[in-house]
C-alpha cells in the first residue's frame, strides 16, 4: 500500500477536521458520549470503520464515557492522508450518535532523560520498564506507557535534574496549560523555543516541558 505523509502544518490548513488535534506523530481525536455503554459502541464503530478502511487507530475508552481516538500510519511512525481520511470518517460517524468533541483534550506524555551516554543507560530503562528500543527510543510493547528518549549533553548536567517529562498538548491548549502550571507554583525556565515547547520547573527544580508541534 502506498502512503502519503502529511506534516503538521499541512494539515493545519484543511477543512472539516476540527474534531482533531495534530500531537506529536499522530491524530488525536476525543469524543463524550451519554454513558458507558454508548461510548463503548462508539467505539465498537469506529473499530468497523478501521476495519472496512484497512487502517487502524489506537482507540481507548474510558468512565463515564469518553472515548480518545489516535491515527498514526504504524508503517511510516508517522502521519498520512490515511490518517486524515479515517478521521473524517470517525467525526461522520460521531456526528451520527450525537458525540461531543473535546479536540483540547489531546495529549501525548513523553519521558526525556538528559546523559553523556544513552548506549549505557537504555538498556537498564528498556529492561526495568519491559519496553522495545525502536531506533534509540524506548517503546512500551504493549502501546500503553509513555515512550521514553534519551537527550545527549556533552557534559553531565549537575545545575538542573538530567530527567524530565514532556508533556504534548493541543496547541490551542498550550496557553491555557503554561497559565495554569504557572498559577500553580511552577516558574518558566525558558521560553526560548516558544511555541515547540516551553521549559517549566516545581518549586523543587524537576522540570517539564509543554510541547506543540507549532514551529517546529
Amino acid at each position: 500500500m502506498r502512503y502519503t505523509p502529511i506534516s503538521a502544518d499541512e494539515f493545519a490548513v484543511l477543512d472539516g477536521l476540527d474534531d482533531w488535534r495534530f500531537v506529536l506523530r499522530g491524530l488525536h481525536a476525543t469524543f463524550r458520549l451519554g454513558s458507558f455503554t454508548a461510548a463503548a459502541s462508539f467505539a465498537a464503530d469506529v473499530a468497523q470503520l478501521a476495519d472496512l478502511a484497512d487502517h487502524h487507530p489506537e482507540i481507548d475508552l474510558r468512565y463515564p464515557g469518553v472515548v480518545h481516538v489516535v491515527s498514526t500510519t504504524h508503517v511510516l511512525n508517522r502521519t498520512s492522508t490515511h490518517d486524515v481520511d479515517l478521521a473524517r470518517l470517525v467525526s461522520g460517524l460521531a456526528k451520527q450518535v450525537g458525540a461531543i468533541s473535546d479536540p483540547r483534550a489531546a495529549q501525548a506524555v513523553e519521558i526525556a532523560i538528559d546523559t553523556v551516554d544513552a548506549d549505557r543507560i537504555r538498556p537498564f530503562w528498556a529492561a526495568v520498564l519491559g519496553y522495545r528500543d525502536v531506533d534509540g527510543v524506548l517503546v512500551d510493547p504493549r502501546r500503553i506507557g509513555p515512550p521514553m528518549w534519551f537527550q545527549r549533553t556533552d557534559t553531565p548536567r549537575s545545575e538542573r535534574g538530567r530527567f524530565h517529562i514532556d508533556v504534548s498538548v493541543a496547541h490551542d491548549e498550550a496557553p491555557a496549560r503554561l497559565e495554569a502550571a504557572l498559577a500553580a507554583g511552577g516558574r518558566l525556565v525558558t521560553d526560548r523555543f516558544a511555541r515547540s515547547w516551553w521549559v517549566l520547573a516545581d518549586a523543587d527544580g524537576n522540570e517539564a516541558c509543554i510541547c506543540t508541534w507549532q514551529d517546529r
